[in-house]
């Protein structure tokens, strides 16, 4: 059986900007081609890209990432029986206990408090569980302790929160250390965003002003606070690819894999990382879009961006040329992709229609996901 993928590739310019920062706060980057690059890390963009679900499906069909899951099953449990509103915590530890979450005391905030007792226990790392998988988890503790266990088996639980993924885990994955019988393979890989150019840091020096004591002429007038901030301007080149076979397998229908992929393809595309986003309102949108239907492998374009661009009317144009060369190029060296859908604002990224007339993000993106499905579908009959 052949594997299909979902291949989006993305020209997007953003302009004056910080919106992925390092530990000193610079924006990040990284050498490619020999030349340093603007870098948006892909696990940025993943962040950017669930908070962006929202806008195209359900929240309870996507999970919440928490070191405090005692409490978020808690609740779950009270909803399933609010007489256990004292108890819940109780009932929801020997769940995670029984499952083989490591728990512990988060350490106390203030070197001088010396009571913990207001503390809650959580766990050891971040654990990533759907709505679903809690609801009925849940279910089945309210079940076992009505009938006066006072230790559940892992057998019991393992199962539940082990199907019912959600969107955002099916995609992105959960990986548990410790719990590997509990971990979900990733379908989605995001790569970091790399400008198609060489990018030098710059700074700005600001100065914020003290409106009260700027009036008064018996005071100091200057400024009430002095600093810099590092930004950087660029235009980048995005790309993700999605495993369809593996999304279906880990949601078990077809009907949430193309919900899911839906999702994903336009979520990812109009998603934006918010780092310092008040400070340089740099709400940008893509001025290319591509995604292409593959069933031997996914195939990252970056390759098409080793020469840096080096151009004075700007990037977008040569970005795009650049791009449908290389996608060609690649058909013609490798296997063609089933199919390609583009979409493109203005008259810079017209060479899209070398590959696929282009259309709305909406049009592209469902008529790519359908093809995906399609592909899927005829694969499996093909077994």
């Amino acid at each position: 059986m052949t594997t299909t993928f979902l291949d989006i590739h993305i020209i997007q310019s953003v302009p004056p900007s910080n919106v992925n920062r390092d530990e000193t706060g610079a924006p990040k980057s990284a050498v490619y081609g020999g030349v340093r690059r603007a870098r948006v890390s892909s696990q940025a963009w993943k962040r950017a890209t669930r908070e962006a679900f929202e806008s195209f499906i359900d929240k309870s069909k996507l999970g919440a990432r928490t070191q405090r899951v005692i409490e978020q099953l808690a609740a779950k449990i009270k909803e399933v029986d609010g007489s256990l509103e004292s108890e819940a915590e109780g009932i929801a530890e020997r769940v995670l206990n029984a499952v083989g979450i490591k728990l512990e005391k988060p350490k106390k905030k203030s070197k001088d408090s010396e009571d913990d007792s207001s503390t809650r226990t959580e766990s050891a790392y971040l654990v990533f569980f759907s709505d679903q998988q809690l609801t009925k988890a849940a279910e089945q503790a309210v079940a076992d302790h009505r009938e006066g266990k006072t230790k559940f088996d892992k057998k019991s639980y393992a199962p539940i929160l082990k199907a019912d993924n959600s969107i955002d885990i099916a995609l992105f994955g959960r990986m548990i250390a410790d719990l590997t019988d509990l971990s979900v393979d990733a379908s989605a890989q995001v790569a970091h965003a790399l400008s198609v150019h060489a990018v030098e840091p710059e700074a700005d020096f600001y100065t914020a002003v003290d409106d009260y004591k700027v009036n008064d002429p018996d005071r100091d007038a200057g400024a009430g606070m002095l600093g810099t901030v590092e930004f950087n301007s660029s235009t980048l080149y995005r790309y993700a690819t999605v495993n369809v076979n593996q999304l279906e397998q880990n949601l078990g229908s077809e009907d949430a894999t193309r919900e899911a992929l839906l999702a994903f393809a336009r979520a990812f595309v109009l998603s934006m990382p918010t780092g310092k986003m008040n400070t340089f309102g740099n709400s940008t949108v893509p001025a290319a879009v591509i995604y292409s239907v593959r069933s031997d492998r996914p195939i990252n374009y970056v390759e098409a961006f080793e020469d840096p661009l080096v151009r004075e009317d700007g990037f977008i144009r040569g970005a795009v040329d650049e791009l449908v060369d290389y996608a060609t190029d690649a058909d013609a060296t490798y296997a063609r992709a089933t199919g390609y859908w583009t979409s493109g604002v203005g008259s810079k990224t017209e060479r899209l229609d070398e590959l696929a007339t282009r259309t709305s993000v909406d049009d592209a993106s469902q008529a790519a996901v359908a093809a995906a499905m399609d592909a899927v579908t005829a694969s499996q009959a093909d077994k």
